[in-house]
Parts: C-alpha cells; structure tokens; sequence
C-alpha cells in the first residue's frame, strides 16, 4: 500500500496510517523513539508489546540499512507507554525528505508529545572518545543552509505554522532530566553535551570536510536525526537527542584509521545497555503514559 513520494506527507496519508494502527493496537503512547543503527535492542526491553513490520503498515516506506532491523514497537518502559522505531530512514537510500519523516507526522496523530532521537556518530569533538554519549544542544543543517529543508512545499496548519522556530529545537527540560539521569546512574564519565551536524552521506566525510565543520562548532556529525527534528518541532513535539560516538573522524592525512560501518554497529553493541538503562530510567521520570479501551 505505497503512496507517491509527493503525497506521503500529506494529512490525508498520515491520518489513514494512523486510523490503521490504532485499529490494532490499544496503546497510545506519549514518547517516540527513534533508534539509530545498533541501537534498535531498546525497543526489545519494552514490556506489553506490538510489533508491526514496516512493510505491513499502509503508507510506510522501508529501511534498507544494516543495524535498522525495520520494525515499529509499541509498549510499555516503567508504566510509560512508548513506540519504538527500529530503524529509520535516511536521505541517502534514495527516501525524499517527506518520506523520510513520515513517521514523525504519524507519531503526532497518534497523540505523541516527546520525541527522543538516537543515532551513531562521528565525534568531532577531539575531547570526545568512542563510547560517549552526547546529549544533542543544537544542530548544523547543511541540508537546510542549501535549501533542502523538510517543510519545503505548501504548509498545511493542521501539523504546524508556516515558519516553526528552531532556536529551542531541543527541550532544555528534557535535556536536564537526561543529564539527572546520567548523574543517579554513575555515567558522567561517558556523557557529553555537544552540536550534531547533518551530512547527506554515504560518504563518510574527508579530512578537509572535518576541519570545517569543527570551525562551524559541530562536536559530531551524521547522516540523520535533524530533519526528524524539525518536522518535530514543527508538529509541536518535545525533542531530546542522544548520539552514540562510534568512531573519531579523520583530522590527519596521515592517519591510518578510516570510518566504517562495522564500527559503528560494533561500538553500538558495547554501549547499547548503557544507553538503554540512561533512556529507561529517564522515562520513569516522565510519569506513566495511558492506554485507551
């Protein structure tokens, strides 16, 4: 039940998407979680759960990328009822940007109020190291900057205004239960507070794109999380994002190290209980989420 990449997301699909799941499941969760490549075994730990294959959900596109397993999860992380994405979507598989964001437009019809965004990352940060977790303050649209922005095209109202601020792109009271969190849990050691920036990929980026990007303020880069962003908070949605440092980029031309994928998914393995604990006990704080008859 495909739709043409120009009408994907338009209300009339979303909302025939989200009358379809709720048909078939009584969850109606209040946080969404995005989980970047690796991270995917979150949704695992949830209690009560639905699960659907993307490729079952009318409308919804498919995820071609390993460590994105292309699952939708719904259920329950200590009382807070939540749906998990176990793999998204990436400009870079050939996906527009509506149909990269598609889910996010459904979350809200679903009555979804918190965003949380995980990806794998390239620290730029040469303070950072493989295995920390920064906790996103802000972001740098490469995309955006040339023109390429997922609200680009008609508005329609009844998902958010015209011209959605993004100076508070990232809820600072989400920011602050998270760095709470880290601190009850013992892992200030490993979490950072840092700018993520978007680049198209696949490509991992050259030595001379790192030193730009680290003159621009970036700490780390990726291929993903800022255009979920920004139709986000253009529905309204609260935003917390997490990046999982994987590798170190390349700043020297005579390193010897070269970014890969296998250690991206490898490093995701190692921290992703970690993680998983650091979203877990943030969730508790966040009260119970509710279930419809």
């Amino acid at each position: 039940m495909a739709c043409a990449e120009e009408d994907r997301c338009s209300y009339e699909v979303c909302k025939e998407t989200r009358d379809w799941l709720c048909a078939r499941t009584a969850l109606r969760p209040r946080t969404a979680i995005i989980c970047g490549s690796g991270l995917g075994g979150l949704a695992d730990a949830l209690e009560n759960k639905t699960v659907f294959e993307y490729e079952d959900i009318p409308h919804f596109p498919h995820s071609t990328v390993a460590g994105h397993r292309g699952r939708l999860v719904f259920g329950e992380l200590r009382g807070h009822a939540c749906v998990c994405m176990q793999g998204r979507f990436h400009g870079y598989e050939g996906h527009s940007a509506s149909t990269v964001t598609f889910p996010i437009r459904v979350f809200f019809l679903l009555g979804v109020e918190i965003l949380i965004v995980t990806n794998a990352a390239g620290g730029l940060n040469p303070h950072f190291q493989v295995g920390d977790v920064m906790f996103i303050r802000d972001h740098i649209s490469l995309f955006g900057l040339a023109g390429l922005n997922p609200l680009r095209g008609p508005n329609d109202e009844r998902f958010g205004a015209r011209f959605p601020c993004m100076s508070d792109a990232y809820d600072q009271e989400l920011l602050g239960l998270a760095q709470e969190s880290a601190q009850e849990l013992g892992f200030q050691s490993f979490t950072r507070q840092g700018v993520y920036c978007l680049l198209p990929g696949p490509c991992y980026e050259t030595v001379a794109e790192c030193q730009l990007l680290q003159a621009l303020g970036a700490d780390a880069v990726g291929m993903s999380t800022v255009p979920e962003v920004m139709v986000a908070r253009h529905c309204g949605l609260r935003v917390l994002g997490l990046s999982l440092i994987t590798n170190k980029v390349v700043l020297s031309y005579s390193s010897q190290e070269k970014a890969n994928h296998e250690e991206v998914l490898h490093t995701s393995q190692l921290r992703a209980e970690g993680l998983q604990k650091l979203l877990t006990h943030l969730l508790g704080k966040l009260g119970e989420g509710t279930a419809c008859p």
